[in-house]
């Protein structure tokens, strides 16, 4: 996974993709940043990550549906993409946050990157994750111990087990309380509080699963206001045998829901053997477009300005965004996951 902007100077609508040409045998990997002349430091109070991924139409602009149980709160703080004439610019090149070096190639400026090269738990420096029922009335509970970093790459597993659910209220009737049991496990990560860039590149190479029930998603949401007033965008989401690539823009001033610009793609469409493989999705977002990748194909076109009604903040250019990676289960768009075999990484 990575976070990019042009050197002063470039255009960043350049295309490239950053695929190291190495051989990776598993599941979601990642390494993330590159952003020109701009490092800021990190900061910000954590809080919960709101919103919900792909709600919206094929190929059209829609409204969609906010997914049940979708919200929470976003962030302020973290590490801003913002140029700062006064911080020396390092070389393109070079490693940053501990982080093992990685090419960039010209015109990029690499500012932060993990690269999922000591096993373990995942950096705790760039990662919290979300706990318990959190969105779309999924099957999963969410919890840290299904994501590991195994020889060089992040591996999400989500696996058939039944955890209590210790807010269980028989009588409720929020889905995230009337439910006694999970019998999914899965992980959310997210960079809230922790990283958070405005405009750039950002990428993740990556396998996901396409069995049914399975609906991993790589997105972001602005820090410092609840979705859906924080703008969303989906870089790679799949469920139900559909890959998509969505913005999301506020439809009120407060509240309310999301306007919708979505593009997808059947998974048959994309070739046999094409879950087996590693893919690249990636994000360039400016002040004036948002343009979302599949493997160097531009698959969704979208401008900034003019996005939102009047009176309405257009988070696109207000705000920085922060990074979520998760593997859903089920819910309002996941599928049925009964017949599908456990677990899937």
């Amino acid at each position: 996974m990575r976070v990019q902007l042009p050197r002063p100077g470039q255009s960043i609508s350049v295309r490239r993709t950053l695929v190291r040409s190495v051989a990776l045998p598993l599941s979601i990997c990642a390494g993330l940043g590159w952003l020109s002349g701009c490092s800021g430091s990190v900061g910000g109070a954590t809080g919960s990550a709101g919103g919900s991924p792909g709600q919206g139409g094929t190929g059209v602009t829609s409204t969609g549906g906010r997914g049940a149980g979708g919200g929470g709160s976003g962030n302020g703080g973290g590490t801003t993409g913002v140029v700062d004439a006064g911080r020396p610019v390092p070389d393109a090149g070079a490693s940053r946050d501990g982080a093992a070096a990685v090419d960039a190639p010209s015109g990029w400026h690499l500012v932060w990157s993990d690269e999922f090269d000591t096993d373990g738990a995942p950096d705790p420096a760039n990662w919290r994750f979300e706990s318990g029922f959190v969105r779309n009335m999924e099957a999963q509970w969410y919890q840290p111990a299904n994501a590991s970093v195994q020889n060089g790459m992040l591996v999400i597993e989500a696996r058939r087990e039944q955890v209590m659910n210790p807010r269980y209220n028989a009588g409720s009737t929020d889905w995230k309380q009337n439910r006694q049991f999970a019998d999914y496990t899965s992980t959310s990560m997210t960079t809230s509080g922790k990283r958070a860039f405005m405009y750039g590149r950002f990428e993740m190479r990556a396998r996901i699963p396409t069995p049914a029930g399975s609906w991993p998603a790589f997105w972001v949401l602005g820090s410092g206001t609840s979705w859906p007033q924080s703008g969303e965008i989906d870089i790679m989401e799949y469920y139900n045998s559909k890959v998509l690539a969505n913005v999301c823009v506020p439809a009120a001033a407060s509240g309310g829901d999301c306007v919708w610009t979505s593009k997808t793609q059947s998974l048959s469409s994309l070739g046999a053997g094409w879950s087996d493989q590693f893919h690249v999705w990636a994000m360039e977002w400016d002040a004036q477009n948002i343009d979302l990748f599949l493997d160097d194909k531009l698959v969704n076109h979208f401008v900034v300005t003019g996005a939102v009604g009047a009176g309405i903040t257009n988070p696109f250019t207000t705000k920085t965004m922060y990074i979520l990676v998760n593997l859903a289960i089920g819910g309002a768009n996941g599928g049925d996951p009964s017949k599908t075999t456990f677990p899937i990484r």
